[in-house]
């Protein structure tokens, strides 16, 4: 299965990256911190956020943008940015792309943006909205990414626990 990667780009709230851990661990999707991280992985809140999920993710770190282009060389990566030309749906992700995400304060350096203008994409909200929260981010664009590939090897269907869908 060649799945997703989730980038998380210098992330600052342990409870947003434990969420987003959670969320990768359910789909069987790869998460990758580029640092600096404004916490420690072992804080209590990353663990609560990502409950008893956290020891089952596969997780990648790195020193820096550099040390993470180094090491995953080719990776076709989607940028989720505000500051988009195109909205996230108008994308057509393949199994094994990258999408990455900025810090909460400040989001992907625009350095960074300016290489990929055509890999940025925005989720659409109303108003001078700043942004969503970063693990809701995240959970949006991994799941559309999931369902333009038909959730493949994902279980699609789930089942009562004290009773049968099939009864009366």
């Amino acid at each position: 299965m060649a799945g997703f990667h989730i980038v998380l780009f210098e992330p600052e709230i342990p409870a947003n990256t434990g969420n987003i851990g959670r969320t990768c661990v359910a789909t069987g999707t790869r998460l990758h911190l580029i640092e600096p991280l404004g916490f420690q992985l072992n804080e209590k809140a990353i663990k609560r956020a990502g409950m008893d999920y956290w020891q089952e993710l596969d997780v990648a770190r790195y020193i820096n943008w550099e040390d993470f282009l180094r090491k995953n060389p080719g990776a076709k990566i989607y940028m989720a940015t505000t500051k988009a030309r195109h909205v996230y749906t108008e994308v057509s992700y393949e199994p094994g792309c990258y999408l990455m995400f900025g810090k909460e304060s400040g989001g992907i350096p625009e350095e960074i943006l300016k290489e990929y203008p055509e890999r940025c994409v925005r989720i659409p909200m109303i108003g001078e909205t700043r942004s969503l929260n970063l693990s809701n981010s995240v959970a949006i664009l991994l799941y559309e990414a999931l369902r333009q590939n038909q959730f493949e090897h994902m279980r699609l269907k789930g089942e009562l626990h004290r009773l049968s869908w099939d009864e009366d």
